[in-house]
């Protein structure tokens, strides 16, 4: 009876120490989906191809490539990845560590600037440098602002000084610096307006009156009563064009005028074109320009000369392809060619541009499809026509979208909530909050069962349904079931990852009695 006794108290002391433990693990496959180990994290993030981070109780690690830890990043997340810094987030601040592992900022900063091979740290209104070629992080002091360039130079600021102290200038104090688009810096001295390099050496001397950036490396001056058009050199900037007329700058567009009348119409280095008689110039988008004449005929400027000659009275012409181009006439739209000659007339309330031979207008609210002789192909019931891509348009009608081939016929006769076309010419598809994949020729490739699919490359296709997530190939092939929580494609070593579903994990603590062995 007391040995029954007994096993009943343990049965019932092992029972109460039953304790469901939540376990994460992740599942690493080759190139045949074939089990080749498995790892413990909480978290795996693929930077990029040769940049993984993994995370385990709140601890970050970089991993190597076969994804065993290597470098503790100490922070709790990935605050940024900007090639080659990996920016990690602590309790105290952002810290840095290098891609290769090195640690170059402590994690105690509020903000960090990063540059190829420097490092901007902030606490406060406190700077300091990381420079990566000596691997020393400087102290810059208290500043009211400081930034790094896109070419990587160094401007630092005290109330209305500036300064670029990691260059040739040294401790030069200047009015003003300002960065643009291009590779220099514009600087302001109380002799005038000057550009200067990225080794902080003066390109052209600060003795302009006016001076403000056009375009790339190319600048708008004035000085002496002259008019400049200038281009930085590494050297020596060069005066490009000079003029003693008046030349504007307004968005972009440069126009020369002589004796007050409307003469040339400037690039950034000198004339585009040069004629007597233009009225208006209206800038329609970069580098394309619509031009009036007094005698109200209008041409379509391009940077390198005439789109469309002005040869019609036209109100608008806007940049085409295949060589026609859209023009507007008392209000309705039509085609012309390079000559300014009608192909397709103007009848239409909208237009695409051409696109495999084929467009879409619009007529009496409706869209329809043409040829480049003005044929019109199929129904012209639609909502909307997108452009032609390899054979396919989407088209939608009742805010539902269906593909039309090339002959204006509907593909899919069952119509979709959506449809999205991939890089490489598949088509996702959604409806009734379920998406699946049509092949490059409209037909279906990943039934319209899941609640997300993602083409993640060739004959890769990620897949989710129910919260479990799987691998199919383009034939529908299954990979990996839908078993897991996530999958990833590890591209710089062909491997799969698969985070597996949390699973309790019973286990049995030994049982402690607290009783003592009699001795012998």
């Amino acid at each position: 009876m007391k040995a029954i006794k007994f096993v009943l108290l343990l049965l019932i002391s092992t029972i109460c120490s039953l304790q469901p433990i939540f376990s994460q693990t992740w599942e690493v496959y080759d190139d045949e989906y074939r089990l080749q180990k498995r790892l413990l994290y909480d978290q795996v993030e693929l930077l990029s191809e040769t940049v993984r981070i993994g995370k385990k109780d709140s601890v970050l690690s970089l991993l190597s490539s076969d994804l065993t830890p290597a470098v503790s990043l100490q922070g709790s997340e990935v605050y940024q990845y900007l090639e080659p810094w990996i920016l990690v987030k602590g309790p105290n601040g952002l810290g840095a560590f290098h891609e290769y592992g090195q640690q170059v900022l402590p994690l105690e900063y509020d903000e960090i600037q990063t540059y190829f091979n420097l490092l901007l740290a902030r606490k406060g209104n406190k700077y300091w440098i990381f420079e990566r070629g000596s691997g020393k992080t400087t102290p810059l002091g208290t500043l009211d602002r400081a930034s790094l360039t896109k070419t990587g130079m160094l401007i630092t600021q005290i109330g209305a000084e500036y300064f670029i102290p990691l260059s040739n200038a040294g401790q030069k104090s200047f009015q003003l610096l300002e960065e643009s688009e291009g590779d220099f810096l514009l600087a302001k001295e109380e002799t005038g307006y000057g550009l200067i390099n990225r080794e902080g050496d003066y390109v052209l001397a600060p003795v302009i009156d006016e001076l403000k950036h056009n375009k790339g490396n190319f600048y708008f001056g004035f000085e002496d009563n002259q008019f400049l058009l200038i281009e930085g050199n590494d050297m020596k900037a060069n005066v490009r064009y000079n003029s003693y007329h008046r030349i504007t700058l307004e968005d972009g567009l440069m126009l020369e005028y002589i004796h007050g009348k409307l003469r040339r119409v400037m690039k950034e280095g000198g004339i585009l074109l040069d004629a007597v008689g233009m009225e208006e110039v209206t800038r329609i988008g970069e580098d394309l320009y619509n031009i009036r004449f007094r005698d109200g005929n209008l041409g379509l400027l391009g940077k390198g000369g005439w789109l469309v000659r002005p040869n019609a009275p036209l109100e608008r012409i806007l940049m085409g392809s295949n060589g026609l181009f859209p023009a507007l006439k008392e209000g309705s739209l039509g085609f012309v060619n390079s000559m300014g000659e009608w192909i397709i007339q103007p009848q239409y309330e909208d237009l695409t541009l051409f696109s495999e031979s084929l467009a879409g207008f619009k007529k009496g609210g409706k869209w329809g499809i043409i040829k480049a002789n003005g044929e019109v192909l199929g129904n012209t019931s639609w909502d909307e026509i997108k452009p032609f891509k390899k054979g396919f348009s989407i088209a939608r009608s009742n805010n539902q979208f269906y593909l039309l081939n090339a002959n204006g016929e509907v593909v899919n006769q069952e119509s979709f909530d959506q449809v999205l076309r991939t890089n490489d010419g598949y088509f996702i598809v959604e409806k009734a909050n379920k998406t699946g994949i049509l092949d490059p020729a409209g037909k279906e490739l990943i039934p319209i069962e899941f609640d997300r699919v993602h083409r993640a490359q060739r004959d890769l296709i990620v897949v989710q349904k129910d919260g479990k997530t799987g691998l199919l190939s383009d034939s529908g092939e299954v990979l990996l079931p839908l078993a897991f929580e996530d999958v990833l494609i590890d591209s710089g070593t062909g491997k799969i990852l698969t985070k597996n579903l949390y699973e309790p994990v019973v286990v049995i603590e030994p049982e402690t009695t607290g009783r003592k062995k009699s001795k012998k």
